[in-house]
């Protein structure tokens, strides 16, 4: 062994003894996975795979703190995989070029495989990504790439298709109490009920943010209370940016904001979304609020709400405190003045309906795909008529399946800008019953 390794080794167990607690914790299983039971529990789908050596190109998208690096460690320890890690905030061209010739060295000499692990894929730029296309066609790399951005915008289609996609969720309430069980049991320290739901409440789902929080609360606590967490510990383990009020008030301050804006009281929303900031509530749950909003309870009547409001969330993740407040006080604003309608709502929950209730109807034949060898012979079709060759852009044809006759999901509202769209969807229906000759039965 070298002067370099034993250093190594040294240097690795200071840090398994004195690190980050949200080092130490890491889990060293699968087994130890907090969370993400639907990829690596008994019989997830990512465990399955690695455990049967058949672990393939990877991409986990979720939020901060549920856990990639950590599944992407296990996963190619599972799978009995060498791994490389490389941040894409940092590396380059030469760096990767580095791990793909040490790959195929390593492939060659003692037949191992290589795991590279690439975190914040999405900063690499476009050549960059085109650089590991080959090394991942051709299995010379199993790449796990991890990101909080949406792939489908961030990660280049030809990666992206030789990659398997896989959604982290944020962890849960009962997933968090768990990894503050064990970061207690680790520091030696103890907490009260209310101390613990305040540490979950304001973690917003992000583990690491969690036990960071959990460990600055414990060196207060054994400072002032021997070691015996309180409210006041965690409190100011946050800057006091934490939730004071308990989870039934959180609950119901949430749904205020809702129930105001939804009420089109720009004021009263405003105050609900100033309660729930200044008691410690992550913008982000309220960004995600206000996006669901913008389609549940705006929808048609003015569709830039959803625009609106999606920007706002994207620039909460891009600006943070305080200044985001100023986004998300322009969303709360913008939603409640603007017309609502929930026609969405209904006509989603109508068409789902028919789909759960039957009959598994099959697409009609003018409607298939008919771009492929074969296709016409079959019928695919035939009958097609396309809208943009009439003047009016539309053209009487039938798009649902016969088996659900006429039936109608979606019923505009008639507010807003929901009005005008409504008169020219009805003008079109009406078209269909005005267009049906002896010679000519219309698709609609």
């Amino acid at each position: 062994m070298t002067s370099e390794d034993l250093f190594a080794g040294a240097a690795a167990d200071r840090l398994a003894a004195r690190g980050p607690l949200a080092a130490r914790l890491r889990p060293r299983s699968l087994d130890e996975v907090v969370g993400q039971a639907h990829l690596v529990g008994p019989g997830g789908a990512l465990r399955v795979l690695a455990e049967g050596d058949r672990l393939t190109s990877v991409i986990l998208w979720g939020p901060p703190g549920s856990g990639k690096t950590t599944l992407a460690t296990l996963l190619a320890e599972a799978s009995s995989l060498h791994l490389e890690r490389l941040s894409a905030v940092t590396a380059g061209v030469k760096d990767v070029r580095e791990v793909i010739e040490g790959a195929r060295r390593r492939l060659g000499e003692s037949g191992r495989r290589t795991v590279l692990f690439l975190d914040e894929v999405h900063r690499f730029n476009r050549s960059q990504q085109d650089l590991l296309l080959p090394s991942v066609e051709e299995g010379l790399l199993t790449l796990i790439g991890a990101t909080t951005e949406n792939p489908y915008f961030e990660v280049n289609a030809p990666l992206l298709s030789r990659s398997t996609l896989w959604r982290l969720e944020a962890l849960g309430p009962d997933e968090l109490t768990t990894l503050v069980t064990r970061g207690l049991e680790s520091e030696g320290a103890t907490a009260s009920d209310e101390a613990v739901a305040m540490l979950v409440a304001s973690a917003d789902g992000d583990a690491r943010a969690l036990l960071t929080t959990l460990e600055v609360a414990v060196t207060l606590a054994l400072a002032r209370n021997g070691g015996v967490l309180d409210e006041s510990c965690v409190s100011d383990a946050r800057d006091g940016r934490v939730l004071h009020q308990g989870a039934d008030e959180h609950y119901d301050q949430a749904s205020a904001l809702i129930k105001s804006i939804r009420g089109s009281d720009p004021d009263a929303g405003l105050y609900w979304m100033v309660r729930l900031l200044e008691a410690g509530e992550s913008p982000r749950f309220v960004a995600r609020r206000l996006v669901i909003l913008a389609s549940e309870d705006v929808g048609m009547a003015d569709p830039l709400s959803l625009v609106v409001a999606e920007a706002a969330a994207r620039a909460v993740e891009f600006i943070g405190l305080p200044e985001a407040q100023l986004t998300l006080a322009q969303a709360v604003v913008h939603l409640a003045s603007a017309p609502k309608s929930n026609s969405v709502t209904t006509a989603l929950a109508a068409a789902r309906a028919a789909v759960q209730s039957g009959p598994m109807a099959t697409v009609p034949a003018h409607l298939r795909d008919a771009h492929y060898a074969g296709a016409k012979a079959l019928g695919h079709g035939t009958g097609y008529r396309y809208p943009h060759d009439q003047p009016s852009g539309w053209v009487a044809q039938r798009y649902l399946p016969d088996e659900l006759g006429d039936i109608t999901f979606y019923e505009a509202s008639g507010h807003g800008r929901e009005a005008s769209a409504w008169g020219w969807l009805e003008q079109a229906r009406r078209g269909v019953a005005e267009a049906v000759t002896e010679d000519e039965e219309p698709h609609r």
